[in-house]
């Protein structure tokens, strides 16, 4: 009959031992739980005055980005590490854990950690900012947003392109809008034995009546080849940088329209064949 009682004795404490740690558990489950949502609003908050605030400062939107990012991972990894401590798990345990595989992640994240170094000089050396047309990588395209670890183009044919930070901060890169303005280069040929002192008065005088292109510097006119068909001839002219591909296209059609007029004939492959009889 003891020993009955003892058995019956032990299997309540087991029994209790398993509600209290359940009661414990649920506890956790739901304080973790609490944490995630209060969190997560708090994040939201505080990134709206982060953000607001630096819009009242008109912070540079390659700034903006690149905190957007950094602020996101921080505060989420935070709050990580507070849900982890209220399920009951040491967060010094967890440190150390962490610590252990260092070396792991810090080989893993090598890429990364060279990326986010990159953003960083990017931001303080600025070479580009959000908004202006780059070419690097073989890729041009227009700064959309600066990231932490990576570059954002958007394309002209409207694709998103990211490219790493580290690549773009050891790289070559040509910012096509950091300076006020652009030289435009043409290339037109005609036939031998147009007069080129007319080519050359009808060239000006088209180049001259785009109020676009700027007098100082002075447009440049030379004979830039004798090829084996025709006369090459170029022009050279300063235009303000918004206006670099609208007066490139438009004297394209300029000039034809005025070599049509004035009849100066554009050369096309020919080929002298001699009979020998």
């Amino acid at each position: 009959m003891k020993e009955k009682f003892l058995q019956v004795t032990d299997i309540e404490t087991v029994l209790k031992h398993v509600f209290d740690w359940c009661v414990n558990a649920g506890g956790n489950l739901i304080g973790a739980l609490l944490i995630f949502i209060i969190g997560r609003f708090v994040i939201k908050i505080i990134k709206k005055l982060v953000f607001s605030f630096m819009e009242k400062r008109k912070t540079d939107p390659s700034i903006t980005g690149f905190v957007r990012s950094l602020l996101n991972i921080t505060l989420n990894i935070l709050l990580a590490v507070a849900i982890v401590n209220r399920l009951g798990i040491e967060t010094t345990s967890f440190a150390a854990l962490i610590a252990s595989a260092g070396l792991a992640i810090g080989m893993a994240l090598s890429g990364n950690l060279q990326n986010f170094a990159g953003g960083l000089i990017i931001l303080i050396l600025k070479p580009y900012k959000v908004g202006d047309f780059i070419e690097s990588q073989t890729i041009s395209g227009t700064v959309k947003e600066i990231q932490i670890f990576h570059t954002i183009l958007t394309t002209p044919d409207n694709k998103l392109v990211y490219i790493p930070n580290g690549s773009l901060s050891s790289g070559t890169i040509t910012n096509y809008n950091q300076n006020p303005t652009r030289r435009v280069e043409w290339i037109f040929s005609v036939e031998y034995g147009e007069d080129i002192n007319k080519v050359e008065e009808i060239v000006k005088t088209t180049v001259e009546a785009d109020k676009r292109i700027l007098a100082t510097p002075e447009p440049f006119f030379a004979v830039n080849a004798l090829d084996s068909s025709s006369v090459n001839v170029i022009i050279r002219a300063w235009v303000n940088n918004a206006d670099f591909w609208p007066v490139r296209f438009d004297m394209n059609r300029s000039i034809y329209e005025a070599f049509n007029k004035e009849s100066i004939n554009f050369p096309f492959p020919q080929i002298t064949v001699h009979n020998k009889n």
